[in-house]
């Protein structure tokens, strides 16, 4: 396991996406280990390529609660917000041990 660093966020889960992980909230560790192939044609400079960042994130809450993996693949579906800052569209950000990360889904009204 020399490759991939790994940290442990706690992930918050409001409206839609709460329903579909059937929880509030976990602690989940994250690790680049779970990257496929190289990241998705960004080449983010804030992020070292080994540091766990928000899309493993995604990745893996996907593959951790399959009802959640439409939504939270989706960027239109579910807005990440770290340490209570969103995380603007296309933007990967580099995740740190004891991050706290909100799942939000677009808010409507009127």
């Amino acid at each position: 396991m020399s490759g991939g660093a790994s940290v442990k966020v706690k992930v918050l889960f409001f409206a839609s996406s709460r329903e579909a992980a059937e929880c509030s909230s976990t602690d989940i560790s994250v690790t680049s280990e779970n990257r496929i192939g190289g990241g998705g044609g960004s080449n983010d400079a804030t992020s070292s390529s080994s540091a766990p960042n928000t899309a493993d994130l995604r990745r893996i809450l996907a593959d951790t609660y399959p009802k959640l993996a439409p939504l939270v693949m989706d960027e239109d579906s579910i807005t990440l917000a770290l340490n209570e800052e969103y995380v603007p569209a296309g933007e990967i950000l580099p995740l740190k041990d004891g991050d706290t990360v909100a799942l939000i889904p677009p808010i409507s009204g009127g």
